[in-house]
């Protein structure tokens, strides 16, 4: 089986685990791969990329608030007259710019639209018909390093649970619950955490 969309490796968590042979490989990679999208739901968001169209509601003229994370753009039109097709297109820099600025700095996604060069974004009438539709890569364009480090040791715990019947690992004369939160984990995490969710 190949692992779809995780956030770490077969071999980064074989290394972490201590194991050298591929007896398990499977187990493990379905671990990563639940690992992977309770991280996905934990934060309210995902981080591999993701080729889309979205149609949009704008609640400010000026201003796009976007629900997911946002890569890059190829196109972006508007429907200004509220037919239901978006017929204009706009222009990266000339008509609309991406917010914030600093993303490459921070290897973070986009997160927001603001209209420029006299351009606004269409407030529809009737709520039900969006007004801007938006086709580009959606998520992050690379796993952070709290994100993969976090999905490495899901994954481990998630492979241990295998031998741990009811939550509960036992050694000779004494037996260990396994907590339900990884404190470790959660604070990996917390910076993630879309509020609101997408």
């Amino acid at each position: 089986m190949a692992i779809t969309n995780g956030y770490c490796t077969l071999a980064e968590v074989k290394s972490a685990l201590r194991i050298s042979d591929s007896t398990d490989d499977t187990l493990l990679e379905n671990a990563i791969e639940g690992a992977s999208r309770r991280i996905d739901g934990y934060c309210g968001r995902f981080f591999y990329t993701q080729t889309a169209t979205i149609a949009l509601f704008a609640k400010d003229i000026y201003t796009l608030f976007l629900q997911n994370d946002l890569v890059s753009i190829t196109t972006l039109k508007t429907d200004d007259d509220g037919d239901g097709s978006f017929e204009n297109t706009w222009t990266l820099n000339t008509d609309y710019m991406l917010q914030p600025t600093n993303v490459a700095l921070q290897s973070r996604p986009y997160n927001r639209i603001l209209a420029v060069g006299g351009k606004t974004f269409p407030i529809m009438i009737q709520p039900q018909l969006p007004g801007v539709q938006v086709n580009g890569v959606w998520g992050w364009s690379a796993v952070p390093d709290d994100v993969r480090e976090a999905c490495v040791l899901l994954a481990m715990r998630g492979f241990a649970r295998y031998n741990a019947a009811l939550g509960v690992v036992g050694f000779a004369d004494m037996a260990i619950q396994v907590r339900s939160i990884d404190p470790d984990v959660r604070d990996m995490l917390s910076p993630y955490v879309e509020y609101g969710g997408a």
